[in-house]
């Protein structure tokens, strides 16, 4: 009699394809991180060489070796200097206005403006190569920035100079023009810094000197303050 051969049960079909390994949040942070800070370093670098020599007198290759990064994978994180230029610039613009941000109906006008004084002078201290840069990009003409300056920078101005006129319409400053208030704390503040080789001849002396820096912010208060206190 013949025996029987056993067919195996049918198991599972095996997959043919390659499983996809999904990250860990852990190390999607971490690359996150990393992509993050070399971004930065290679924004500090185009900062330093931007402010001395300009878009037109700074290299990729320069910034590539300053962050110490192959010009492949600065290329990788900005596809041009263009880009990088632009990306520098938005940075530092953020940065300067920041502090204008915080104008709100609600405050008391003097103080708030008094206190944007000292925020400012501090940036324009500890932030000469971002001040640099943007008078540069400035007086040129903002080819470059012109569109954030159009419409991003406006809007916010337009917003802040309806918080001052706000404050006039109640009595708390004297009737000035909102626009030129905003534009002598810019002028005053950024002088320090913008020009600061004419202010170290005349004087001897830059915002680093503590006593210089309370010096100038006492100045600037009492000349700015004294300008716009509602009139009897």
């Amino acid at each position: 009699m013949p025996v029987k051969k056993k067919i195996p049960a049918a198991g599972p079909a095996k997959a043919t394809g390659k499983s996809t390994r999904v990250p860990s949040a852990a190390t999607v942070k971490r690359r996150k991180r990393l992509v993050e800070g070399k971004r930065t370093v290679i924004l500090e670098a185009s900062l330093q060489l931007f402010s001395r020599y300009g878009v037109h007198g700074t290299s990729l290759d320069q910034v590539a070796s300053l962050a110490d990064v192959s010009k492949t994978n600065l290329l990788y994180y900005f596809s041009s200097k263009d880009e990088l230029y632009v990306s520098v610039l938005r940075n530092l613009l953020d940065v300067w206005l920041q502090p204008l941000r915080g104008f709100s109906v609600e405050q008391d006008p003097l103080q708030a403006i008094s206190e944007y004084l000292r925020i400012k002078l501090e940036l324009s201290r500890d932030h000469p190569a971002e001040s640099r840069l943007f008078c540069l990009e400035i007086v040129q003409g903002a080819p470059l920035l012109l569109n954030e300056l159009e419409q991003p920078l406006r809007e916010l101005v337009d917003a802040k100079v309806a918080v001052i006129q706000a404050w006039i319409d109640a009595g708390k400053l004297a009737p000035i023009k909102p626009h030129h208030l905003i534009f002598s704390l810019w002028a005053t503040t950024q002088h320090y810094t913008d020009f600061r080789s004419q202010i170290d001849a005349v004087t001897g002396k830059t915002l680093d000197d503590p006593v210089f820096f309370d010096e100038v912010l006492e100045s600037l208060t009492l000349l700015i303050l004294d300008g716009i206190r509602p009139r009897s």
